[in-house]
């Protein structure tokens, strides 16, 4: 899903964390690979731990006994004496035996990784391992930022009446996206935006691993992170110690298969949402899940025209209504919280869907927002490539609608404005393509059945693509490893995160 709206300026000259004396092999005794040419000030740096005031938001809930640090990279590598960008990390030290560094990835794009340093707490993971989380570059406390967008543009952004896909509304629609944009360019300066796509993350997390003191990699990703994960094995098999990627993108779709994948991944969860709360009393879709759309349908669709009261004074619209519900039914834990929802909405009140919203956005207590919308945009265009076949995007329109008939407000034209990166300022910098990959140790892709945002065939297409073994989670949420409370998927984790064992094959969970 693309998100879209306006920004700030941000200024974004750095220095160098000074580069020291650095080991040449990591703590097992095996040598780290040597650097590639003219990188080398970035893979010797010495990494200068200390507090973490100043690093993460209020509400990214760093732990209390964590460090953070900032590394090094090039914001081009194609020019390494050029400026550079600072990686914001955070680390809970191995309290036993210690293997190596544990790099965690959140995914969005666009989410802070700062506070993952303290997955795993209780688990073996904490005694051998260096837990590592990081905001990757443009992201949260990494700088320079990409921003693109004002606190207030943004709520603006969201209150803006719903656009249809009437001619007028598709010029409209169009004309919004090349001024974001255009803001996003301004703000955020041409050079530091055409180098912030996965190509450069990857580049970047060897930098990191090579700072760390690791000659190969250990990590865990979810989500888009798996993107990130199932790149660098593309592009660095031999220095992969572990990789465990969760919640799969598979680089093979293009923008539109994806789209669609998701669109039907939401409908089953939406479906499963509603046969649950037809067991319910007084559920707001009432007792026949048969009728759990036309029956969510009749509460929304007003909301096109008037949006109902909150407390807050911006009120709920249908935007933010459904970008409420899906916020929901990305784990079958927020499910009370979506019937309630709905029940209010019933009522003529939007606070709750409005706060899933808010949670969605990143849009905090206080009014202020997380990057994670302009990132999300920002990332999404470098790696995906253009669509400027109306007739593609008028089709594609109409199959979502088809694929996810909760989402469909009824007022489809068969046309459709061009998606936002049409209207980018810099070219992509990557493609979809099928990874193959030699010297590859064994990896693992974790997979759940009705996973909404990232469909389960994906995680089976990228399983074999990198021979990996795959776990197979029967539920309803996005992503499940070490957050979701399953001791099946969990142990076979951990157990190949520290001892290397590879899953029972076929694992089902």
């Amino acid at each position: 899903m693309v998100r879209s709206g306006r920004g700030v300026l941000v200024v974004a000259v750095l220095a160098l964390v000074a580069a020291g004396c650095a080991s040449t092999r990591d703590e097992s005794g095996t040598a780290l690979p040597a650097p590639p040419t003219g990188l080398e000030k970035f893979y010797g740096q010495t990494v200068q731990w200390g507090g973490c005031t100043g690093f993460g938001a209020p509400d990214d809930r760093l732990p209390p006994n964590a460090e953070c640090a900032r590394i090094s990279v090039p914001v081009d590598y194609a020019a390494p004496d050029g400026p550079v960008a600072q990686i914001a990390v955070s680390r809970i030290k191995a309290t036993g035996r210690r293997i190596g560094s544990l790099l965690v990835n959140p995914g969005g794009p666009g989410e802070s990784g700062l506070a993952l340093s303290s997955l795993g707490n209780k688990t073996p993971l904490a005694d051998r391992f260096d837990r590592i989380g990081f905001d990757p570059r443009g992201i949260g406390s990494s700088t320079p930022t990409i921003v693109c967008q004002t606190a207030q543009e943004q709520d603006a952004e969201r209150a803006e009446p719903q656009q249809d896909n009437s001619p007028e509304g598709i010029t409209d629609a169009e004309a919004d996206n090349r001024r974001y944009a255009g803001r996003c360019l301004e703000r955020t300066g041409k050079d530091f935006l055409a180098h912030v796509g996965t190509r450069e993350v990857v580049q970047d997390l060897d930098v990191m691993r090579a700072a760390l003191g690791d000659a190969q990699l250990t990590y865990l990703g979810y989500s888009y992170g798996t993107r990130i994960g199932s790149a660098y094995a593309e592009r660095f098999p031999t220095r992969v110690r572990a990789l465990v990627l969760d919640g799969a993108i598979d680089s093979a779709q293009d923008p539109v298969q994806e789209s669609l994948r998701q669109a039907a991944g939401f409908q089953k969860v939406f479906d499963a949402y509603a046969a649950d709360c037809a067991q319910q009393r007084d559920c707001p879709l009432g007792t026949d899940p048969t009728q759990a759309v036309p029956q969510f349908r009749a509460l929304v669709n007003p909301l096109w025209d008037k949006p109902v009261a909150t407390t807050d004074p911006r009120g709920l619209d249908y935007d933010d209504a459904l970008t409420g519900v899906r916020q929901a039914l990305y784990s079958d834990e927020l499910w009370k919280v979506l019937t309630l929802a709905l029940s209010e909405l019933r009522d003529g009140r939007g606070d709750t869907l409005l706060s899933l919203a808010d949670l969605y956005d990143g849009r905090r207590d206080d009014g202020t927002y997380s990057n994670t919308t302009d990132a999300f945009n920002a990332i999404r265009c470098m790696d995906d490539p253009r669509i400027s076949d109306r007739a593609v995007t008028g089709r594609q329109d109409a199959e979502y609608r088809k694929a996810a008939p909760f989402l469909d407000d009824g007022r489809g034209t068969g046309a459709a404005p061009l998606e936002l990166c049409n209207a980018w300022p810099v070219p992509n910098t990557s493609e979809p393509h099928r990874i193959s990959v030699n010297g590859l140790p064994k990896t693992v892709v974790v997979s759940t059945t009705d996973d909404p945002a990232t469909p389960y065939q994906a995680g089976v297409d990228l399983a074999d693509q990198l021979g990996a073994a795959l776990i197979s989670y029967r539920g309803n949420r996005h992503t499940v490893a070490l957050a979701g409370g399953v001791p099946c998927v969990d142990d076979a984790v951990i157990a190949y995160l520290v001892d290397l064992t590879e899953p029972a094959a076929g694992l089902t969970c």
